[in-house]
């Protein structure tokens, strides 16, 4: 992983390994132990790898994220895989871009601008957002999603 500061890091995608170490019994992970932890992730993320994504996230893992106006909380395997069958029917061509990891103490900060293709109306679309991930004994136990529209410049 690329390093944008001491405390942050830009996502560069390749597989990397569950950390070893960890600090206070487990819970808090140091930044630089979550590097591989989000490798891994990234890319069982966005292959819709669920085998490869529960690997590095807790068993009762909760996703958190609002679709239109309303809330959604998947904290189980199946309402996630439910949740990518979805979006694959309403988006395509969805890239993240800016990628930039911000390592606090008991959290880590994604910031990052998404664009794609609504596939009901064809036309593109940009977000620009914050995702918010907490850590249970080397795992990634929770991803919070907060994001906006940018208007669409063809």
């Amino acid at each position: 992983m690329a390093q944008g500061s001491a405390d942050t890091a830009v996502l560069e995608p390749s597989l990397g390994a569950a950390p070893s170490s960890y600090e206070d019994g487990g819970v808090t992970m140091q930044p630089d132990d979550r590097d591989p932890v989000f490798k891994a992730f990234a890319r069982a993320f966005f292959k819709k790898d669920l085998d490869a994504m529960y690997e590095v996230v807790t068993e009762d893992f909760t996703y958190s994220i609002l679709v239109g106006d309303e809330p959604r909380v998947m904290n189980t395997r199946e309402q996630v895989g439910a949740f990518f069958d979805e979006r694959a029917g309403t988006q395509t061509n969805v890239r993240f871009e800016d990628v930039v990891y911000h390592h606090a103490p008991d959290a880590t900060f994604m910031t990052y601008r998404i664009t794609g293709t609504d596939v009901a109306s064809g036309e593109p679309f940009e977000r620009v957002g914050v995702e918010r991930y907490t850590f249970v004994d080397g795992r990634i136990a929770e991803k919070d999603v907060y994001s906006r529209p940018v208007a669409v410049t063809n």
